[in-house]
């Protein structure tokens, strides 16, 4: 019989396996798409490394569109966050380094299998047990939501953004490359 963990690692494999397909040949053009002005995105930081403009915390901030590259990234984030082991009470694994986001489509995938890969052992070092714990003050206000919830809302942010490259890239295939208006 499958345990409701192995159902989140088999659904976290399936959603990964998914975008990491969809993602099959894609270009740096692609990846840097800006289909409206103002987008968020990726951006050389001047010292070698690559940046993602970050999420906007400010409404008033023209830049609410975000790019194949700033979605990537965020979804590599997600994936590796020191807060990824530390709400899920697990300590046998190696902390993600920090060497900025990815400046290329091809740099991306790479980094993409390996935050996979890296989330994979995160899931697979939880028991039942412990998915079933809170997640305690560890998580501030989420402190009374599961671990296994926790697992769910990263799931759910996989899906969701690997869903929206998919999009991205259908639009770039549409549009010719060009933007979408303006």
């Amino acid at each position: 019989m499958i345990s409701p963990r192995d159902d989140l690692i088999q659904l976290s494999d399936y959603a990964g396996g998914r975008l990491r397909q969809r993602l099959a040949g894609l270009t740096d053009e692609e990846y840097s798409w800006e289909p409206v002005p103002n987008c968020r995105t990726v951006r050389p930081t001047g010292d070698g490394r690559f940046r993602s403009d970050g999420p906007r915390t400010d409404q008033a901030d023209p830049r609410a569109f975000t790019t194949v590259s700033w979605r990537l990234a965020h979804i590599i984030d997600l994936l590796t966050a020191d807060r990824v082991a530390g709400w899920l009470a697990v300590t046998n694994v190696l902390t993600w380094p920090d060497v900025g986001d990815p400046g290329t489509a091809a740099d991306a995938l790479d980094a993409l299998d390996l935050a996979l890969a890296h989330w994979r052992t995160v899931l697979e070092a939880t028991t039942e047990e412990s998915l079933a714990t809170t997640l305690g003050p560890v998580a501030g206000p989420y402190a009374d939501a599961t671990r296994r919830g926790f697992v769910l809302h990263i799931l759910d942010e996989l899906i969701h953004h690997g869903a929206e490259v998919a999009l991205m890239r259908d639009l770039h295939a549409a549009a010719g490359g060009r933007p979408l208006l303006g």
